[in-house]
C-alpha cells in the first residue's frame, strides 16, 4: 500500500525575504569594512613623516624654546599609529558583523555594530540605518540563534 506523500509547506515569503535582506546586508558590511580599512591607511603619510623626524631626516637646527624634532616626530608616530589601529580594528569588527548577519548569529552584536557604523558618514550611516531597520523586525529576530 502506497503512503501518499505529504507536500511540504511552502516557505514563508517574509522569511525568504528576510534571509535575502540579511545576506545582502552581510555583503554590504564586507564592502564598507574594506572601504574603512582603505581610508584608515591615510595616516601612513603622517607615520612616515614622524619616523623621518625621529631618525633626523629633516636636519634643521634646533632653536631655543622650540620642541625637539624627535619629540614632534614621536607625536606624529603615536597619533598616526593610533588612528590606523582604530580604523583597522573597526573594519575587522564590521566584517565580523557581516559574517554574523550571514550566519544569523549574535543579534545584539550586529545591532550594536549597526548603531556604531552610523557615525561613519555616508556609507556607514546608510548601512547602519538599513541594518537597524531590518534587525528590528520580529521575523528577523526569530531567525537568529543564541550564540
Amino acid at each position: 500500500m502506497d503512503v501518499p506523500s505529504i507536500p511540504s509547506p511552502a516557505p514563508d515569503p517574509t522569511t525568504a525575504q528576510d534571509i535575502a535582506h540579511l545576506d545582502l546586508l552581510g555583503v554590504f558590511h564586507y564592502v564598507v569594512a574594506g572601504i574603512t580599512a582603505l581610508f584608515s591607511m591615510f595616516p601612513v603619510l603622517h607615520l612616515i613623516m614622524g619616523i623621518a623626524m625621529i631618525t633626523g631626516a629633516f636636519d634643521t637646527p634646533h632653536r631655543p624654546g622650540e620642541p625637539e624634532a624627535a619629540l614632534v616626530g614621536w607625536f606624529f608616530v603615536g597619533i598616526a599609529g593610533l588612528m590606523i589601529l582604530c580604523g583597522l580594528a573597526f573594519s575587522v569588527l564590521l566584517a565580523r558583523a557581516g559574517r554574523c548577519l550571514r550566519q544569523r548569529r549574535n543579534h545584539t552584536y550586529c545591532l550594536v555594530m549597526a548603531a556604531v557604523s552610523c557615525a561613519f558618514f555616508p556609507f556607514g550611516t546608510v548601512l547602519g540605518v538599513f541594518t537597524v531597520i531590518v534587525l528590528s523586525r520580529v521575523s528577523v529576530k526569530s531567525l537568529f540563534t543564541t550564540g
